[in-house]
């Protein structure tokens, strides 16, 4: 009994339950309890910045070469664009399989004028100067450079170790504050929305949940295979985190997190630091498969028969728009808007844009399989790429893995990590 109760993981999914029950049984006080949910991402974006520049700047100036620093982002952004392509093609091959768009009538209510507003305003330099991620990752690359040049660098690594150790104590400490956020954020999106809102949609949402686990569970298992890592125990090794993404609808608010367990996991500081933050902006595989699936969705609901011509054409807009989905509020629907504007005949799209209202009511739940199928995507991006590089310690990661095994350590963790010196 003592091991469940100081489990951060049974806190977290009693939390989602108890949400979830309120939204359903209270939902005009599930509703109020969004701040909950906020408030806690918004303190955990605090720590993302300071962790990126942290660790990428000790990791760099730890590297004897620094060619490894360009060699690991060439093969990040290679790995990024060859596994979210086939995501892409994962999610166009299913849905035009299943057709969960067939019979779904297309009347729908909302107001979708800022996501094609968002989409016609959309441009590669704006999310570069919005992107703060981008910006800390390239400076920390540049700083990392310069301070291992530096003759007098000791000292200042000696302050930068210091305030990396009290950070990510202070993320530590935030994170006991988890079960709050997930309760929070799963009670506003069960009030808010409801679960009868799903059963008009409920076969695009089974498709696009069976999707996204045929992509973990196959592709990402055969990726992590070629290095002998077991897909199944890194999740259970990061499951706390998988349930903080589910409860709270962001992945935002597992990354710092990830990216301490990742190089606890035996992955190299260097590596962690330079492919988990670029993977947050250009790997998002969820969010590839749903931005497919839904285009193909409405193009169903419409009547719409796509050629091969127009595949191609949603294959070409979608691998370039949606690496910059995370870097613009409503994202998904400002990049879905303007994937269906580009799919045009004689000037017209054939797919009316005004088909987004249908997915305004389900978004939220799907936003869910979004941001876990995403944060899993990177980490599994982070170990292949440590694995390739020859940064990895298979010690640590059986360590790792061996803590997780044992409830009571892991609970220990999560409490005595604060009291250490």
């Amino acid at each position: 009994m003592k091991k469940i109760f100081t489990n951060l993981t049974f806190w977290v999914l009693t939390a989602i339950t108890a949400g979830a029950l309120l939204g359903h049984l209270a939902p005009e006080t599930a509703v109020k309890m969004e701040f909950l949910g906020k408030g806690f991402i918004s303190v955990v974006k605090l720590f993302i910045e300071p962790i990126i520049f942290l660790t990428i700047s000790l990791g760099i100036v730890g590297m004897s070469d620094l060619k490894k620093v360009g060699r690991v982002g060439g093969k990040a952004l290679l790995y990024f664009e060859v596994v979210t392509t086939l995501a892409l093609l994962i999610g166009l091959v299913v849905a035009n399989l299943i057709r969960p768009g067939d019979g779904v009538t297309s009347q729908a209510t909302g107001d979708v004028t800022k996501y094609t507003k968002g989409a016609s305003e959309f441009s590669w330099w704006r999310f570069l100067a919005d992107n703060v991620t981008i910006q800390v990752l390239l400076f920390a690359i540049v700083f990392g450079i310069v301070l291992g040049r530096y003759s007098g660098k000791d000292r200042i690594i000696g302050w930068l170790s210091f305030a990396s150790k009290w950070v990510f104590k202070g993320l530590h400490f935030v994170m006991l504050f988890a079960p709050v956020g997930a309760f929070g954020g799963m009670a506003f999106t069960i009030g808010k929305y409801g679960l009868k809102t799903l059963v008009p949609l409920a076969k695009l949402m089974l498709t696009v949940y069976t999707t996204m686990g045929i992509f973990v569970f196959v592709v990402l298992f055969l990726i992590l295979r070629q290095y002998r890592v077991s897909l199944w125990k890194y999740l259970r090794y990061i499951r706390e985190e998988l349930l903080i993404v589910l409860g709270t609808s962001s992945s935002e608010a597992g990354l710092p997190s990830l990216m301490e367990k990742l190089e606890r996991m035996g992955c190299s500081k260097s590596v962690v630091g330079l492919v988990v933050p670029a993977g947050y902006s250009f790997n998002l595989d969820g969010t590839t498969i749903y931005l497919s699936m839904a285009t193909i969705f409405l193009a169903q609901v419409f009547g719409v028969e796509l050629g091969w011509s127009e595949l191609l054409t949603i294959i070409g807009v979608l691998m370039v728009t949606s690496k910059g989905a995370a870097g613009v509020t409503g994202s998904g629907f400002i990049v879905l808007a303007s994937t269906l504007q580009a799919v045009q005949h004689n000037g017209v799209p054939l797919i009316p844009v005004e088909g987004l209202a249908l997915l305004l009511g389900v978004d939220r739940f799907m936003s869910e399989a979004r941001s876990i199928t995403n944060f899993i995507g990177n980490g599994v991006a982070t170990i292949w790429l440590a694995n390739n590089e020859r940064e990895f310690d298979r010690a640590k990661m059986e360590r790792a893995f061996r803590r997780v095994e044992d409830t009571e350590d892991i609970g220990k963790d999560n409490i005595e990590f604060l009291t250490k010196p």
